[in-house]
């Protein structure tokens, strides 16, 4: 049995289909004018989508690498020296097929040819299923930091078919735990009471309903980041070594600690954290050996929220909100009790 959950964006609406088998709905998803779709995968993924497309479509397939290293502008401007050759036309529609990585790429891809295109994400991840493949956030890292160029651009729907996740390897596992953890400190929900399917619609249902909110992240939206600067910091300073969702439980664990030295919570709720997060979700929260605590304030500076100085989202006595202007000596009792030197 699938699921729906509806992202409610007035005329650009669509649903995100959750559960196993769900991939051969897609076709409802593709609009009836697209003659031409452009699929972007990566070449290890062992899922074909193409029978489950329209048979009148004519489709062309375009591979980006594995890894980070290949979410660059260079990918974005092959991707589209590719749909000119497949003659893509403003009329079609670009299927982004892979983890967060390829639905941020193909999404950026779709948002940038003609000006923007439909997309259609088929995430076969679980990090991209609770998280990346909703919302239309698109974009690729530069050297200065992680999705510092992209764009807001709503897909057109979402396929979760998660018979994929059969196959996942253990470290997506993680890094899909990982994000899954965020969502219990944003709600207080017991998403372990459910099962995958559930828990999966349930951590969807909470992003569109943040998303119908603040669609291009000016308020509420923001929230959705929590653990992610200091986890970005650690991607990049570590360069890429560790996964994002590794990441994010690791940047959760240090924004609790932030908001402690800040005042905001006490100490029962910092061990609540570490409890969620090491031993519901069975994550690591140690920082990797090597990583110096001065370049991660200097990645966490430009971070994309950082509009007032350092700016975190951090827990406290209103729930999960953004603090801006946190003064970097507060950091410093943050990195002691996580041991960074």
């Amino acid at each position: 049995m699938t699921r729906k959950v509806r992202v409610a964006l007035g005329e650009r609406s669509y649903d995100v289909i959750v559960g196993r088998g769900a991939v051969s709905e897609l076709a409802t998803l593709i609009p009836t004018d697209v003659r031409r779709v452009a699929i972007v995968t990566q070449a290890h993924l062992p899922f074909d989508v193409a029978p489950h497309l329209p048979a009148a479509v004519a489709v062309s397939r375009h591979v980006v690498g594995d890894g980070e290293a290949h979410k660059t502008l260079a990918t974005i401007e092959r991707l589209t020296e590719e749909f000119a050759a497949a003659g893509l036309t403003r009329n079609d529609l670009v299927v982004g097929v892979g983890g967060g990585m390829v639905t941020d790429i193909a999404g950026f891809a779709a948002a940038s040819w003609h000006r923007g295109i439909r997309v259609v994400h088929v995430s076969t991840t679980l990090v991209g299923m609770i998280d990346a493949a909703i919302g239309g956030k698109t974009g690729v890292n530069l050297a200065a930091g992680k999705n510092l160029v992209g764009a807001f651009w709503q897909p057109t729907g979402v396929v979760c078919d998660t018979a994929m996740l059969d196959t996942l390897p253990a470290r997506e596992q993680r890094c899909g735990s990982g994000e899954m953890a965020k969502y219990h400190f944003l709600t207080g929900d017991d998403l372990l009471s459910l099962d995958l399917d559930a828990r999966i619609a349930r951590c969807v249902q909470i992003k569109a309903d943040i998303v119908g909110q603040d669609e291009r992240e000016s308020g509420r939206r923001a929230v959705l980041n929590y653990g992610h600067t200091f986890g970005h910091a650690l991607e990049v300073e570590s360069n890429f070594a560790l996964a994002h969702g590794e990441s994010v439980a690791i940047g959760m664990m240090f924004a609790a600690h932030v908001a402690h030295a800040l005042g905001r919570i006490d100490a029962g709720r910092v061990d609540e954290h570490r409890q969620v997060i090491v031993e519901h979700y069975g994550l690591s929260v140690a920082v990797p050996p090597g990583v110096q605590r001065t370049r991660l304030v200097a990645l966490m500076k430009h971070d994309k929220k950082a509009v007032a100085g350092l700016t975190f989202v951090l827990d406290g006595p209103n729930g999960i909100e953004t603090v801006s202007g946190v003064d970097e000596a507060v950091l410093h009792t943050a990195f002691d009790a996580l041991s960074v030197p």
